[in-house]
């Protein structure tokens, strides 16, 4: 049986896993431009995986800046079949203190449009069912993992992601609250539209860094507090993916693998070439249909 391939999106020290071996670097052109940076290959427990620094290597790009589409390419054109997403958020339930985990399974986007968030367009219509954006099955795992080395978990919840850079005046942080999230980031939308169009399994990892600004006894978030909680959290994040990949090693079964099956709406004869070759990585199986 073919064994999955699987893909980790986060911090550059995410693949500094004990065990991993056959490190090596890949560098890839798209047709969406480079991606954050090289992507990382290697094997962990028998399990192949790529591993991408969001941020890029030195944390050099913006949320807004980051090349979604270029990184979600690469990531297909590598054979990764599921992708687990490493992040730092801002808890906005009191309950999730920080330094806990999150494994979300809901994500309310409040970016600004100035993120290219699918890959249709230039002549390709398409719609993918986004109802339910993280694969079930693979959460199931993340979160298994999470408690199997210790880790304090919090199954299923809201991701807000927002535009930043800034973070989150006070008043809008009440406001978040008061919508019932759970969460707050900047990147994982459209990181997580993108892996669905690309028909790849998608669950978050997310570490919560601080109370935002909501809580009245705790300080305002802060890059070093944001910083601080992160180093302490990046241990348990790598033994999370050392533990979950053990049970991720058959290809995936779950619907994620299909999503594009009757997503596309455009007459395949009046698809441009250029747009076929641009996606064929993508969804090329999908092109010369009738």
């Amino acid at each position: 049986m073919s064994q999955s391939i699987i893909g980790v999106i986060g911090g550059s020290g995410l693949y500094e896993i004990e065990g991993i071996t056959d490190l090596r670097e890949v560098r890839l052109d798209t047709p969406f431009g480079p991606p954050s940076d090289a992507f990382v290959t290697g094997t962990l427990e028998g399990v192949k995986m790529v591993f991408l620094p969001r941020h890029g290597r030195g944390h050099r790009l913006l949320p807004s800046e980051v090349p979604y589409r270029a990184n979600i390419w690469g990531m297909k054109k590598l054979g990764v079949e599921r992708i687990i997403s490493v992040s730092a958020v801002g808890s906005m339930k009191e309950e999730i203190v920080p330094g806990h985990i999150v494994i979300p399974d809901q994500f309310f986007d409040r970016t600004q449009g100035k993120r290219a968030s699918t890959f249709f367009g230039e002549g390709i219509v398409g719609h993918v069912q986004f109802a339910d954006p993280i694969c079930g099955d693979l959460a199931g795992a993340l979160h298994a993992a999470a408690r199997e080395v210790g880790a304090t978990v919090h199954k299923g919840g809201t991701y807000l992601c927002i535009e930043g850079p800034n973070f989150s005046t006070r008043a809008e942080s009440l406001i978040y609250r008061s919508w019932g999230v759970d969460i707050i980031g900047m990147t994982n939308v459209p990181e997580a539209r993108l892996a669905r169009e690309a028909e790849i399994c998608y669950g978050t990892v997310a570490l919560a860094t601080d109370y935002d600004c909501w809580h009245e006894g705790h300080d305002d978030v802060s890059v070093e507090a944001v910083i601080a909680i992160i180093q302490q959290n990046v241990a348990t994040a790598r033994g999370i993916i050392k533990e979950a990949v053990r049970n991720l090693a058959a290809p995936p079964a779950c619907p994620c693998g299909s999503a594009l099956q009757f997503a596309i709406m455009t007459n395949r004869d009046m698809i441009p070439a250029v747009t076929r070759e641009k996606l064929a990585v993508i969804m090329g199986k999908y092109l010369n249909q009738g």
